[in-house]
C-alpha cells in the first residue's frame, strides 16, 4: 500500500479546547440547583399548609347588639327566686305517720293540721293522768275534812297540838297531789298535741318529704326516720338572691332601682327594688349575697327559678334606657395576649386576633366599646396556643 493511499487520522483529534467545554458541571452549580429546589418546597408548604391541615375545632358565637333596659343597666347579676319566709315543717314528737292532708302546691292556712302522728299511747296516759287527779282530789277532801274536824277538837281540847300538826300535813300533802297530777294532765296533753303537725304560717307546700307509715323523729334522730314532714313557703315573699361580684359592689345600693327576668320567661320583666346587702362576702367567689324583692309579680314566679337582674343607675330613666344601645360578646370570648385584651374573630375560616375596649359586664356578656362589629363571629374559650392566621372550624 502506498502513503497516498493511506487514511487520513488528523480528523479523529480532539483539540484541547474542545475537551474542556465537554466537561460535567461544577459542583457549585450542582449545590445551587438543589438549594433553589428546597426553597421552592418550604415555600410551597407555607403557601399550602393552611389548606391541607386539619382545622382546629373551635366553640363560636356572634356579637350581638343589647337594646333598652339591658343596654342601660349599670350592672346585671343572677341568682335564684327564693321565699324569705319558708321552713321544714317537722315533729317535736317521735312516732308513726297516721294521716297526711296536704300535697305539693296545697296552700295551707296558719293552724291547720298538716299531718297527724299516731298518738293512742299518748292519748291513753293522758286518761290515766286525769284519773289520777280525781284520785288526788278525793284524797284531798278527805284528809280537808279531817283536818277541819281535828281544829274544832284541838279547840274543844280533845286532841293534842301534835295531831292537828299531822292532820295538817295530810292536807297539804293531798293539795300538793292535786296540783302534781293536774300538772301530768297538762304535759299529756301537749304530748298529744305534739302528735298534730300544724301550718306556722299561711303558705305553700313545696315539696312532701314523708309519706304515710314512716316513723317521723325530731332531728331526723334515726337513719330510718324522717326529720321534716313537708317544706312550706310564704309566696307572698318571694325574692331573688343576687351574687354580686365584690368588684362591682359599690354600684349597689339599698332601694336601687332594678328590674328582674326569669330564664324561664326571657320577655318578662318583672320591677323591682335592692331590699337587703348581706354584710358579709363569699370568699371562695368573691362575691356578696344581694337580696332583690319583687315590686310586681304573678303567679308564674315559683322558688328555685335562675333570674337576671338587671341594676339601673340612679340617673337612667326608661325612656332613655329604652334608646340605650350596647355591642356585647360572651365572657368566654374574652382573653390576654401580652397584656392586651384580645377577642379571636374568624375572617373566612382563619383566626385573627382583635385588641379591643371592654366596658361593663352585664351578667354572662361583656360590653364591647371598640374593635368588633355586630354580627362577627368570635371564638370562645381560645385555646392558650391560639394565635392569627390558623385554620378553625365551629365544633358542632
Amino acid at each position: 500500500m502506498n502513503q497516498a493511499e493511506k487514511p487520513d487520522l488528523s480528523s479523529l483529534t480532539i483539540s484541547r479546547d474542545q475537551r474542556k467545554s465537554d466537561k460535567p458541571r461544577s459542583k457549585a452549580w450542582r449545590w445551587l440547583s438543589w438549594t433553589i429546589i428546597l426553597a421552592a418546597i418550604v415555600v410551597g408548604y407555607f403557601l399550602l399548609k393552611n389548606n391541607v391541615a386539619p382545622a382546629l375545632q373551635v366553640e363560636t358565637a356572634t356579637v350581638s347588639l343589647l337594646s333598652g333596659t339591658d343596654a342601660s343597666a349599670a350592672l346585671v347579676a343572677s341568682g335564684y327566686v327564693v321565699a324569705a319566709r319558708k321552713a321544714e315543717v317537722a315533729s317535736k314528737g317521735t312516732g308513726r305517720l297516721v294521716a297526711l292532708n296536704f300535697e305539693e302546691g296545697d296552700n295551707v292556712a296558719r293552724g291547720q293540721v298538716i299531718a297527724q302522728l299516731d298518738n293512742d299511747d299518748i292519748k291513753a296516759t293522758l286518761e290515766m293522768y286525769r284519773a289520777a287527779v280525781l284520785k288526788a282530789q278525793a284524797d284531798s277532801l278527805n284528809s280537808g275534812r279531817t283536818y277541819e274536824r281535828n281544829k274544832k277538837l284541838f279547840a274543844s281540847g280533845s286532841i293534842t297540838e301534835d295531831v292537828l300538826e299531822q292532820s295538817e300535813a295530810a292536807f297539804l300533802y293531798s293539795m300538793a297531789a292535786v296540783a302534781e297530777a293536774q300538772a301530768a294532765v297538762a304535759k299529756a296533753e301537749v304530748d298529744v298535741e305534739n302528735t298534730y303537725i300544724r301550718a306556722p304560717f299561711d303558705g305553700t307546700v313545696l315539696t312532701k318529704n314523708a309519706d304515710v307509715g314512716e316513723i317521723v323523729a325530731p332531728f331526723a334522730s334515726s337513719a330510718s326516720s324522717k326529720g321534716s314532714v313537708v317544706t312550706l313557703a310564704d309566696m307572698s315573699s318571694l325574692e331573688v338572691e343576687a351574687d354580686v361580684s365584690e368588684s362591682n359592689i359599690q354600684k349597689v345600693k339599698e332601694g336601687q332601682r332594678c328590674e328582674i327576668i326569669l330564664d324561664a320567661y326571657p320577655d318578662t320583666r318583672y320591677p323591682a327594688h335592692v331590699k337587703k346587702i348581706v354584710p358579709t362576702a363569699d370568699r371562695s367567689r368573691a362575691t356578696v349575697m344581694t337580696k332583690v324583692s319583687f315590686d310586681q309579680k304573678d303567679d308564674r314566679v315559683l322558688p328555685e327559678m335562675s333570674a337576671r337582674i338587671n341594676f339601673f343607675p340612679d340617673d337612667s330613666q326608661p325612656s332613655s334606657g329604652q334608646r340605650a344601645t350596647a355591642i356585647v360578646v360572651p365572657n368566654d370570648a374574652i382573653t390576654s395576649r401580652d397584656d392586651k385584651t384580645i377577642v379571636f374573630r374568624v375572617d373566612n375560616g382563619m383566626t385573627n386576633a382583635i385588641e379591643v375596649a371592654i366596658g361593663r359586664k352585664l351578667g354572662s356578656q361583656t360590653e364591647i366599646k371598640s374593635g368588633l362589629n355586630v354580627g362577627d363571629t368570635v371564638i370562645l374559650n381560645p385555646p392558650g396556643k391560639l394565635v392569627s392566621g390558623q385554620k378553625v372550624a365551629n365544633s358542632k
